[in-house]
């Protein structure tokens, strides 16, 4: 009887312990890691946007560096959790600025009324974090970039308002969404028969029609299996270990990560679906840079360079990277590096 006893306090002193380390767990304060210099800039708060607070990182060895403004993908997948470890030389040339987008990762707050949430929102969010950014770095123009689903939101920004911008990046881009899903879905049946996976060609040849009438698109998951997502590197996007893991991240903001991504989708593929960018941006009045893993069949390749052929510029350029897939910035990023000095280093 007295082993049991001390059995029951010992199990209860280790429950004690659990949830103390959960609590400190879920609220650990998060920070960006510092960067030595006189005029550096490495700073992870939240600041009204739009009327909803907003998560941003703001990183780089001196603010008198050109600007960039990073729209994540998903919809409602962040970025800031971990791609410190990937722009460290952008950061030498350049302020990166991050920012969770609103119903997303740290811009998720569960009180708050997401009811109304749309591209047509991210877009005006965007406008007014250039604003925002603009003014408290003292820069006319900055540089937008849009990864994946950021880059439905950038380009339509930078369409909209284009003295705001001194040149539009979209990586990973978004074109006819129906188009890019159809060729990827036969990029993942044809990775399934080549490897023997029957079950995974049953199951995606079962999507056919719904993906082609646009009522859904090609499960990620299967798009990471055969090397249409990323190659050279862990797919980093919904790495819940990775996530909390991370300086930037809690345990109470990976929760916040999950819920806003799931919402995040519900509310707003439907938009993508509906109204692909071919339909919306056809002419942009700055310059612009298509950055494209050979292998992306998120976005697909082929797709993106067919829409950006049919974008009216004055200066366009379309450029490949031969290794990657969905993130070039990341799986070359001395390459992409290269390629932003030249570019925009004068």
């Amino acid at each position: 009887m007295k082993n049991f006893k001390k059995i029951i306090r010992i199990l209860r002193n280790i429950g004690v312990i659990i949830i103390i380390l959960l609590i400190i767990a879920l609220f650990f304060p998060t920070w960006t890691p510092d960067i030595k210099g006189d005029n550096s800039i490495s700073t992870l708060e939240q600041v009204e946007i739009n009327g909803s607070n907003l998560e941003i990182m703001i990183r780089g060895n001196d603010k008198d560096n050109p600007v960039i403004i990073v729209v994540h993908g998903g919809p409602g997948t962040p970025e800031i959790p971990y791609v410190d470890k990937y722009q460290d030389l952008l950061e030498t040339k350049f302020t990166v600025v991050h920012y969770d987008q609103r119903a997303s990762g740290k811009s998720y707050h569960f009180f708050e009324d997401y009811s109304k949430l749309s591209t047509d929102l991210l877009v005006e969010d965007l406008l007014a974090m250039t604003d925002y950014i603009s003014k408290r770095l003292g820069k006319e123009k900055v540089i937008l970039m849009g990864h994946s689903f950021g880059t439905y939101i950038a380009m339509q920004a930078a369409y909209q308002a284009p003295e705001k911008y001194e040149a539009y990046i979209g990586i990973g881009q978004m074109s006819d969404t129906r188009e890019s899903e159809i060729e990827s879905l036969n990029y993942c049946i044809d990775q399934a028969q080549k490897a023997g996976n029957t079950d995974d060609v049953v199951y995606l040849q079962g999507l056919t029609e719904q993906i082609k009438n646009g009522d859904t698109v090609t499960p990620r998951n299967y798009v990471m299996k055969y090397g249409g997502s990323a190659r050279l590197i862990d797919n980093p996007d919904g790495d819940n270990i990775g996530v909390l893991l991370s300086s930037e991240y809690n345990l109470l903001d990976l929760i916040r990560y999950n819920y806003g991504m799931a919402y995040s989708q519900k509310m707003l593929l439907n938009d993508i679906l509906e109204n692909p960018l071919p339909n919306i941006v056809t002419k942009l009045k700055i310059p612009f840079y298509f950055v494209m893993g050979k292998y992306d069949y998120d976005t697909s390749y082929n797709a993106a360079k067919k829409y950006f052929d049919m974008i009216e510029a004055d200066q366009k350029e379309f450029i490949t990277f031969e290794k990657s897939a969905h993130y070039p910035q990341f799986e070359e990023k001395n390459k992409f590096y290269e390629w932003m000095s030249d570019t925009f280093i004068k």
